[in-house]
């Protein structure tokens, strides 16, 4: 079961980077970002969360490990993919269920960024921007 996301939220721990044998093709990469999704609410004093969560965040796509070094604990990001229900056993057997979310673009949001640093285009950057 999965249904479309869009969330906004704060990074909180440092993105983890794996890569995973495929056969004899070039291997998978995955970036995994864990990320409380808040919900602000005006209040007198400014804003209160009320209901955010925390939901795991994956990335496959061969830039994974360069954007391992991008992504930062702390930082600002919006997520836009589809949210997949996850069910598994615990020790004790009982059935749980979680959700993760399979990114298809994150965001970087200007907030707490003290510069930006744009890179050079390559060519395979190139060729996946006149695919879409």
């Amino acid at each position: 079961m999965s249904t479309h996301f869009v969330g906004e939220g704060n990074i909180g721990s440092t993105p983890e980077f794996r890569t995973f044998n495929n056969h004899n093709n070039e291997p998978r990469r995955l970036l995994r970002l864990n990320i409380y999704f808040d919900n602000p609410v005006p209040v007198k004093d400014g804003y209160e969360d009320r209901g955010g969560f925390w939901a795991p965040v994956e990335i496959w796509h061969r830039d994974a490990e360069r954007w391992s070094t991008v992504y930062q604990k702390g930082m600002r990001v919006i997520v836009e993919g589809r949210t997949i229900k996850e069910e598994w056993q615990d020790a004790d057997e009982n059935t749980r269920v979680t959700f993760k979310i399979e990114a298809r673009r994150v965001g970087i949001l200007p907030y707490r960024l003290e510069s930006v640093t744009l890179g050079g285009r390559s060519a395979a950057a190139d060729s996946s921007d006149q695919s879409h």
